[in-house]
Parts: structure tokens; C-alpha cells; sequence
């Protein structure tokens, strides 16, 4: 189907808090990707579906380990697992050591990621610049979102990386909900000389980071988080289906076994 990247420059503002929760109510069939090289945390950070902690050693590692013979899309679910809520995800690396030796993984894994047939996959990329392979999967996408935040250091780096990435991008503010509009058009008015797509939002909420950890129900349903991202993703899946039906605003995405939420 597609490959949204979503990235940031140097400090990357809760990519990884941000990626998961536009996969909970992403309103299409969806992978999350952690494929930061630096290393990621999902393992540690979020439970499995049925409550257990997740196998870091199941995912992109494992995936590294057997895609020499041949990387194909159908190959990368046999090293996913389910999150609590329902969420697919192919685990990252658990120190930033173990992609040494796989520089080579990153655009066969990004050509793999965009002919999966069955899902969208959001590929957490967490910093850019740090791996300069990394490029190699970006240039895969169907679109790269880059997150930034309304302060001085981070628009800098953002204007620095605009002018190094060489396409079109969309950019999301990790915005305080209470200047929320006002930080999206200052970066709006910001970036308008630049090759953007569109500049969107997702607020600032920590209460709300803290119940996507595993609490799922209602009270994560209403959080300025997920509201916030419910809107970013159908914001997002809509321009990816290049003129097809309009996704429905999607509720956070729920093990089949549970009741679906409904704010």
C-alpha cells in the first residue's frame, strides 16, 4: 500500500510516542516500523497483546538475519508482533551498534515496505543524519513527516533539514495545547518557502503518552493525543489514496477480542 516515514532532525521530538499513536487510529490496515538505527524501545516501553513484555530480539534484527537470501514483503510479518490494542509492529534494534552490519538492510527493506500489499507502514526513523543509510529507506516513501516543535533551536534544525532532503515533506508540530493554532502558523509562515506538503499537528500531551503505554480504553480515546492524531491520520491516508474515498475519522485501534471505543 504505502510508506509514511516520520522523522525528525536533531532532538527528535517523541517521534516514537508520536508514530504509535497514529498507528492506534491510523484508519487503514497499518504496520509500525521502528527503524531507527540509533536503536529503538517499543520492546521495553509498550506490552504485547496478551499482556507479556515483547521479544526484543524478534523483529528487525531477525528480519536482518534471514533477508540476505532474499527480502519480499510477505517475509516481514513472520518477525512482527501485536501490541496491546491490536497494533502490528516490526521491533527495531536494541542498541545502535547491531547496524553496523546492516547497512546494506535499508532499501530493500524500504522497497519491501512499500509493496506490502495488505497494510500501510509507518517506519519510525527517529533522528535523521546520525546514518546516512538510512537515506536508502526514505527514498522509498510515499511521503516523509518530518516533527519539529514551535522553538527556535528546533525550527533551525528543521529549516537545515528541509534544505538537505531534497523533496517534498510534510512537517508535524508537537504543539502545547495551549497555543496550539498559533504554533502551526508561525511554522506555517515559516516554512512557506520551502517545499512543503502540508504542516500539521499533534499536541503536546504527556498524560496522554502515559496511558498509550498499555492503558487502553476510553480515557486514551478522549486524550488530546489520539484527538489529535485521529485528525493527523486521516489527514494523512486521505492525500495517500490519491483521490479515493475520504478514511473515516478511525477510533484507537483495539485487540479483536475487545469491544471497539467510541468517544
Amino acid at each position: 500500500m504505502a510508506l509514511i516515514v516520520l522523522a525528525a532532525d536533531k532532538g527528535a521530538p517523541g517521534v516514537t510516542t508520536a508514530a504509535t499513536a497514529l498507528g492506534a487510529v491510523w484508519p487503514r490496515p497499518v504496520l509500525l516500523a521502528e527503524c531507527d538505527p540509533s536503536g529503538g524501545d517499543l520492546a521495553y516501553r509498550l506490552p504485547g497483546d496478551d499482556g507479556s513484555v515483547l521479544n526484543p530480539g524478534r523483529g528487525l534484527l531477525s528480519l536482518g538475519a534471514v533477508a540476505r537470501r532474499g527480502l519480499h514483503a510477505e517475509l516481514i510479518y513472520e518477525h512482527t508482533q501485536r501490541l496491546v490494542g491490536g497494533l502490528d509492529v516490526l521491533a527495531g534494534l536494541t542498541n545502535g551498534e547491531q547496524a553496523a552490519g546492516l547497512t546494506w538492510l535499508w532499501g530493500p527493506l524500504g522497497r519491501a515496505f512499500a509493496a506490502l500489499p495488505q497494510a500501510d507502514v509507518l517506519a519510525d526513523c527517529g533522528r535523521l543524519g546520525l546514518h546516512p543509510q538510512i537515506g536508502d529507506l526514505v527514498a522509498e516513501a510515499d511521503q516523509v513527516v518530518l516533527f519539529t516543535r514551535a522553538s527556535l533551536d528546533h525550527v533551525a534544525h528543521l529549516r537545515e533539514r528541509l534544505s538537505l532532503i531534497g523533496r517534498k515533506v510534510g512537517i508535524v508540530v508537537i504543539a502545547d495545547p495551549r497555543s496550539y493554532r498559533s504554533s502551526l502558523e508561525e511554522i506555517r509562515r515559516i516554512v512557506s518557502g520551502w517545499d512543503v506538503a502540508f504542516v500539521g499537528g499533534l499536541a503536546y500531551d504527556p498524560k496522554g503518552a502515559e496511558l498509550l503505554r498499555g492503558q487502553w480504553g476510553g480515557r486514551l480515546d478522549r486524550s488530546l493525543l489520539i484527538r489529535t492524531a485521529r485528525e493527523l491520520a486521516t489527514r494523512l491516508a486521505t492525500q495517500l489514496a490519491a483521490g479515493g474515498e475520504t478514511a473515516a475519522p478511525p477510533a484507537v485501534r483495539r485487540a479483536k477480542r475487545e469491544p471497539e471505543v467510541r468517544s
